[in-house]
């Protein structure tokens, strides 16, 4: 426990960068901006994981991950400390927010696979799952304090800023607490490179594995961003809509991830993979119809389905040649940028009217998670 708790923290305050949307409709209004440029405090967070991700991981087999997670808790608390210390412009803040967008890229690339050097034997699939339900608790409690903070009396005055205090003392917890833990490290033999790196997407296993996260993550906004509109369009009230769309989803999402490290006692990666895959694709396939009842239905079994697809694809995936897990954990976090592409695909099919229909397109890549988890380990093999 003494060496998984500060990797632990570390998720946790991964969740602030998923605060910067419900950020944006502040900062709109203190700026002015349209609804494009005050997109782009989230936006700048996807392009930071498409941009630094593979060299993230590159950098974590050169200086070890324990240090890259250093390196990304110190930019996230820089990233924190500036409009915690002044009232930036609008320009300043987007340089903040790209720069939280590292550091947390880089939180990502050496925290998944680190879990490993920390967590005792066959337990790696289960911390890594209990790992992404913290996450899943400080994105909502991140999302929570951007508006409930402006309560107190003591950061009133700094208006949209008020939450920054907070979570630049966060990230410094977690950095003093990373710094003192002692890591036995798997480190390679070679350091990699870019070629070494993204070599890995030739064997069918990492490709199909990165393609895999790419859909999994684009499913998942998809459904954040449309969930609330698509059952508004089958008839479904706003208030009930609001009560069972997304707030829902992500509840679930988190619930499902803390309880993957009970079930992963009882079940192996594999099977919960396959599992979580198909009640993703069927609770996508409820919402579908176009029915209420069974759109509610489909958020519920929806919400656990899509909780642990990220832990369990990304363990198996590592398992399968643990001595890259730098460059494979840069190739999946990579993939990330699967949320800013697929639900431009939802998108477009929303406005040309599909309604309902359009929820194929998370029904689709969760089908293809479920062929996925029908494959052999290459190990096995």
């Amino acid at each position: 426990m003494k060496k998984t708790f500060p990797i632990f923290l570390s998720f946790l305050v991964m969740g602030v960068a998923d605060a910067m949307g419900p950020l944006s409709d502040a900062v709109q209004k203190q700026f002015k901006l349209s609804n494009v440029m005050a997109t782009l405090l989230s936006f700048f967070v996807f392009i930071a994981f498409a941009a630094f991700s593979v060299p993230g991981g590159l950098l974590a087999g050169r200086i070890g991950k324990k240090k890259l997670l250093l390196l990304g808790l110190g930019l996230n608390a820089l990233a924190m400390l500036v409009p915690t210390a002044v009232a930036p412009g609008f320009v300043v803040l987007l340089a903040c927010i790209f720069v939280l967008g590292i550091g947390t890229t880089m939180l990502q690339v050496a925290g998944n696979p680190i879990m490993r050097d920390v967590s005792p034997e066959g337990t790696y699939s289960r911390n890594l799952s209990v790992a992404q339900g913290i996450k899943g608790i400080g994105s909502t409690a991140s999302t929570y304090l951007v508006t409930a903070i402006t309560s107190i009396a003591l950061f009133q005055g700094m208006g949209w800023r008020g939450s920054f205090p907070l979570f630049f003392v966060l990230m410094s917890v977690a950095f003093v607490s990373v710094a003192f833990l002692k890591i036995d490290e798997a480190k390679p033999d070679i350091p990699p490179s870019i070629g070494s790196s993204l070599g890995l997407l030739k064997e069918p296993v990492f490709f199909l594995a990165v393609l895999g996260i790419f859909l999994y993550v684009g499913a998942e906004a998809s459904m954040a961003r449309f969930l609330l509109p698509g059952m508004k369009a089958m008839g479904v009230d706003e208030q009930t809509a609001g009560k069972f769309g997304a707030a829902l989803f992500f509840l679930l999402l988190t619930v499902g991830r803390l309880l993957g490290g009970a079930i992963l006692m009882v079940m192996s990666p594999r099977a919960c993979f396959r599992l979580s895959a198909f009640l993703g694709m069927a609770g996508a396939g409820l919402l579908m119809c176009g029915v209420p009842a069974l759109a509610i239905a489909g958020v519920v079994i929806g919400g656990l389905g899509f909780a642990n697809i990220w832990p369990m694809l990304f363990s198996i995936t590592v398992e399968e040649k643990p001595e890259s897990a730098n460059e494979l954990s840069g190739l999946m976090c990579m993939a990330i940028s699967g949320g800013a592409i697929v639900p431009l695909v939802m998108g477009r099919l929303m406005d040309s009217g599909m309604k309902s229909i359009a929820f194929v397109v998370p029904a689709a890549c969760f089908a293809y998670l479920f062929l996925l988890s029908l494959r052999g380990s290459r190990k096995s093999a």
